[in-house]
This record gives C-alpha cells, sequence and structure tokens, in this order.
C-alpha cells in the first residue's frame, strides 16, 4: 500500500516500493494514457479502465474506404515534439499542405476565403482583397477606425466581442470572428476571454497602439500546426504500446460505475459482469491511488460522492457530431475552398467543413487522384432523431453546399458519424478559475487526482503537460506521502 499519511519511503527503497504501489486511471483517451504512463514508468502497477471499445477518446482514427480518417482531433503542435519524439513519432510529423479556411453565409457573398493575416478573425490588414470581399467597402472602413483609436492603458478587455465591436465593428466580429469561434470554441465571441484564446493581444494592443497591429504581433509568435501520417491515432497506439512493454494492464470495455474510500485505499467498482449460476461476484479492486481522466460529465459522477467539494454538475459543452465522407470528386483535387470552410451562425445547418485531403498531402497520396476526404461538424442537437441514412444526406448537400461542388448520392464511397461532447473550451470566460476550484477540490482527497480536457482546456497541447504534471502530483504523493518531495 501507498505511504500516505504515513512517514516517507527511504530513497533506497523507493524502487521496490514503487512496484507495490497500485494506481488505477479511469478513462483511456489520450490525457488518461499518458497519465497511466508518467506512473507506470517508474515501476507502480498501472490498471487503466475504459469504458468504450477503443481507445483514444477525441483522438480518433477510423478507417473509410481503406484511408485513415481522424474525427477528432488532427494536428499537433511543436509544444508536443518532446513527447512525439519519446514515443518514435518524430518521423511521421508533417506539414500542412493548405491551412488556407474560407467563410460561408455572408451576406451577399456565397464564399470568401478568410484574410490569412489574422488572428481569431481579427484581420491585421483590413483593406486586403480578402478583407474587403466579406466586410464591403464601408466595413473596412469602420475597421480602419481602430487604428486612430486609443489603445486601452487601463485594465484590458476580456469580453471578445466587445473588443471586436468597440474597436472594429459589427461587421468584422459577425462575418469574420463569430464564424471561428463557433467553429473553433464551440460557442460565441461573447464568451470567449481575450487573455486565454489570445495570449498576450491586450498587451499588444497597448503597446502598438492599434487591435490589427496587436494581431502582427501576437501571428508572428503562434505556433504552427502538423500532423501524424497514418492519423493522429498514431499517437494512441504508441501511448498504448508503450504501457503494454511496461506491463501496464489497459482494459477496454471496463466502465467505471463508482469510487469508494474504504481506508487508506480505492475501491474502483465496475459495471456487472455476467456470471454463470454458481459463480460468485467478485469484489471491487482496490488501488492505493485513482486519477480519473474521462470527461467532464462521467468525472463529476464518479467524483463528487468522494470529494465533497466538488460540484456533481458542471456547464458541460453540447454535443457535436462529426460526419466524415470519402466521396469520389475530381472537381475538388484542386482544393477549390482550401482546407476549410466554417459558416457564419444561423446561415447553415454544419458549423464547419474540413476538406482533410486539402490539408494533409500524405491523405490525398493515399487517396489518390479524384478520392477526397471531407468532415463535416455540427451540432448534435440538430441531428436528433434522424437516421444515419438522413445524416449522411445532409452532411453531403451541406458538403456540397460550402465547397462549391456537386456532389450526388453516387459519388460517396463511404460515411461516418461520431458523436462527441467537447470539453467547454479553456477560452471561455470563467472556465479557468472553474476548472481550478474543480481541481483543488478533488486534490484535496488523499490519493485522488483527475486530467483532461475539461481541466486542461482542449487541444493536445493543453491535455498532454496537465497529465504529466497530475500525474507526477500523484505519484509523489503516493510514493512520498507529501507533494513536496520528487519523483
Amino acid at each position: 500500500m501507498a505511504p500516505a499519511d504515513h512517514e516517507p519511503v527511504p530513497l533506497g527503497e523507493l524502487a521496490g516500493h514503487a512496484a507495490a504501489v497500485r494506481i488505477a486511471v479511469i478513462g483511456g483517451g489520450v490525457a488518461g494514457l499518458v497519465a497511466a504512463l508518467e506512473c507506470a514508468k517508474v515501476g507502480t502497477q498501472v490498471t487503466v479502465f475504459e469504458a468504450a471499445d477503443a481507445l483514444g477518446g477525441t483522438a480518433h482514427t477510423v478507417e473509410l474506404d481503406s484511408l485513415p480518417v481522424d474525427l477528432g482531433v488532427d494536428s499537433v503542435t511543436p509544444a508536443l515534439d518532446d513527447r512525439l519524439r519519446d514515443l518514435g513519432l518524430s518521423d511521421a510529423l508533417v506539414v500542412p499542405d493548405t491551412e488556407t479556411r474560407w467563410v460561408a453565409g455572408v451576406p451577399g457573398v456565397d464564399a470568401a476565403p478568410l484574410p490569412d493575416d489574422a488572428v481569431l478573425g481579427i484581420p491585421e490588414n483590413m483593406f486586403s482583397d480578402a478583407c474587403r470581399r466579406i466586410l464591403g467597402t464601408g466595413g473596412s472602413w469602420r475597421a480602419y477606425a481602430d487604428r486612430l483609436r486609443p489603445p486601452l492603458t487601463i485594465g484590458h478587455e476580456q469580453d471578445l466581442a466587445k473588443l471586436v465591436r468597440t474597436r472594429m465593428g459589427q461587421k468584422v466580429l459577425d462575418r469574420l470572428v463569430a464564424p471561428l469561434t463557433a467553429g473553433v470554441f464551440g460557442t460565441t465571441p461573447d464568451r470567449i476571454d481575450v487573455d486565454i484564446a489570445a495570449p498576450g493581444l491586450n498587451a499588444a494592443l497597448t503597446r502598438t497602439g492599434s487591435l490589427s497591429g496587436a494581431v502582427a504581433t501576437v501571428r508572428s509568435e503562434g505556433p504552427h500546426v502538423r500532423g501524424l501520417v497514418g492519423g493522429v491515432g498514431r499517437l494512441v497506439d504508441a501511448l498504448a504500446q508503450r504501457l503494454e512493454q511496461l506491463d501496464a494492464d489497459v482494459r477496454t470495455g471496463a466502465s467505471v460505475t463508482a469510487l469508494e474510500r474504504t481506508g487508506r485505499a480505492w475501491a474502483v467498482v465496475t459495471a456487472d459482469i455476467e456470471l454463470d449460476a454458481s459463480d460468485e461476484a467478485p469484489g471491487p479492486e482496490t488501488f492505493d491511488a485513482v486519477i480519473v481522466a474521462c470527461d467532464e460529465v462521467a468525472a463529476r459522477r464518479l467524483l463528487a460522492p468522494v470529494a465533497p467539494e466538488l460540484s456533481p454538475a458542471g456547464d458541460a459543452a453540447a454535443a457535436v457530431e462529426t460526419v466524415a465522407l470519402v466521396v469520389d470528386a475530381p472537381e475538388l483535387d484542386g482544393r477549390p475552398r482550401g482546407a476549410e470552410v466554417v459558416t457564419v451562425p444561423g446561415t447553415h445547418r454544419a458549423r464547419s467543413a474540413l476538406h482533410l485531403t486539402a490539408k494533409w498531402g500524405w491523405l490525398a497520396h493515399r487517396a489518390g487522384a479524384g478520392r477526397h476526404v471531407v468532415r463535416l461538424s455540427f451540432d448534435a442537437a440538430s441531428l436528433a432523431g434522424l437516421s444515419d441514412a438522413d445524416v449522411f444526406a445532409l452532411a453531403r448537400d451541406e458538403a456540397s453546399t460550402l465547397f462549391g461542388v456537386t456532389l450526388d448520392e453516387g459519388k460517396v464511397r463511404a460515411a461516418h458519424r461520431e458523436r462527441f461532447v467537447p470539453a467547454p473550451p479553456r477560452a471561455r470566460r470563467g472556465r479557468v478559475a472553474e476548472a481550478e476550484r474543480a481541481r483543488r477540490a478533488i486534490e484535496a482527497v488523499p490519493q485522488l487526482a483527475a486530467t483532461g480536457a475539461w481541466l486542461a482546456g482542449s487541444g493536445l497541447a493543453q491535455v498532454i503537460p496537465d497529465a504529466v504534471a497530475t500525474a507526477d502530483r500523484l505519484r509523489r504523493r503516493a510514493l512520498f506521502g507529501g507533494d513536496d518531495a520528487s519523483a
């Protein structure tokens, strides 16, 4: 058992003690797998419980028409280079062939490319051809008023909608910023915290004297995304393989229904299994420490009964449905609308449409000329009650409209739909403080911790470092009996 509430284990005995410590990780997404690996690599016994039949969570790659298709996360950032190198994936990193985004639903405009010199849709040059096409002459001149306004010198504006509307006008907000916040964050600009969504933008506004000048500064400092040949699912496979090499016990189809504190141990209660009449139901397994790494709804359900200060209900985001199509469409060979089309809220059924074979050259090469993969994102509530056939037909119609091509039913070679409940975006105002309150309530309980996008923020660049740090804190407590030692 772990030395919780006891004297720390002497360093000379640490390796032997670590081998006797049992840690449960609830959730087999990337956060759970990374946390499990951090614990397993120091010699502790680790068991991962994943309710689904497959690992990965939103880092989910499926095979469609013999092609690997990412249904959730499809890119990584340079912040993860060391982790990917450790997992032997450095050689698989590739840059996008194009990152160009278009916007659809602008009044009087079928679709138009978004300015590429922008942050969160806020343009650096409001008189560029792209801006003038979307904003019109009047809208561009209103945006230019930003150059004439005094900067914010006392305090700063956290509300993205108010900042953009005040400095650049309503058209910039409605036609450039709102489509991106809906597509990227799944919410409206008035709920976005500027300092989280675009770190440094407020400070740069004060230094440069204009929002457009601040955009130029922040944009030059931003990370560039890369993909993995074969899909981001390769990261999940590499993590699972490393855990297997370290003798971790990784279980899929293992739904945890409750956690119970029994003395200094944790009992992990799983869903009933089918037993013969003569068999006796096994009791719950016990562990020295537990890391909960599932989605927010499931995490709060498990944690609230054992963490008194944690609310059982959070402000979960609305569910999203992703629909991927493999189509025969030579007219898409020229990438007519770049890598992605986002929509002005309220103008289309789909939030966005991603042209994966335009974005990733390795996927286009595997698909061959004329065969393409597109992926559309919908609010799940808008698809309620629709059959698979109806959803696929809707996705085909939306893809036709958004990419400006005709995709009749006979062109669809394969289709797949997947439902996700994304974490509320970290950039939502108040979310960081809310997540920190939840973390403190959880970690106040001995040998208990939690990680995942609902605490760290969505995106692998946030999820992976948080899982590493969470696992490190927990294993220090499990191995040393305190938080001030280092493992």
